[in-house]
């Protein structure tokens, strides 16, 4: 009788022990669920502060894209340069041009862009009808994904603006992150490939 009651008490103390490596186990699972909530609410913290501003230039040595094209070429004949802006730095560069057409390759843009921007200066002064995003780069997480989704938002407010079709590279980085944007393939050229958002 005796060593039941023993038996029955250590089991007890057994079941105390687990009960309680099992609350500290809970208890320190949900202060890791919160660090990592609180972790990636501050790691996206800046795009909520962040917002979309029209460049006269960019650091073009930091275009992974297109570094060889220079500000003249990013501004004149009616294109424009964006950038996410968030506490006085730069994060995420676009770059575009205007046209009436899409171009397969970087010549062609130029030549397409200088004709529209041309014609608007004989008509409404309206430069374009597609927004060709011919260069994009990110230098903080999120930020490419942001600068596509605030542009693409100013094109639909536009009243002469259409489409926002882009002039990427043949890499394979570019169509993913074109496709997980929801673009959506349009064509693939000699260099390049057009992605179109809708």
């Amino acid at each position: 009788m005796i060593k039941k009651k023993l038996r029955l008490k250590a089991r007890i103390r057994k079941s105390k022990k687990e009960i309680n490596k099992k609350l500290r186990l809970k208890a320190r699972i949900r202060k890791s669920k919160k660090d990592i909530s609180i972790k990636v609410d501050n790691f996206f913290e800046w795009i909520k502060g962040a917002e979309i501003v029209n460049l006269k230039s960019c650091n073009t040595d930091e275009d992974p894209i297109r570094p060889e094209l220079d500000n003249e070429f990013r501004t004149s004949f009616g294109r424009k340069i964006y950038g996410v802006k968030y506490k006085g730095e730069i994060h995420a560069v676009m770059c575009f041009a205007f046209t009436n057409e899409i171009p397969k390759d970087v010549k062609e843009l130029d030549l397409l862009s200088k004709d529209a921007f041309l014609q608007s200066a004989t008509r409404d002064q309206k430069v374009g009808k597609i927004a060709i995003a011919y260069t994009v780069w990110s230098k903080k997480k999120g930020g490419g994904k942001l600068i596509v989704k605030e542009v693409y938002k100013k094109i639909k407010k536009s009243n002469h603006l259409n489409r926002l079709i882009t002039l990427s590279p043949l890499t394979e980085m570019a169509k993913k992150f074109h496709l997980r944007n929801k673009a959506k393939l349009l064509r693939v050229n000699e260099t390049t490939q057009n992605f179109e958002y809708f």
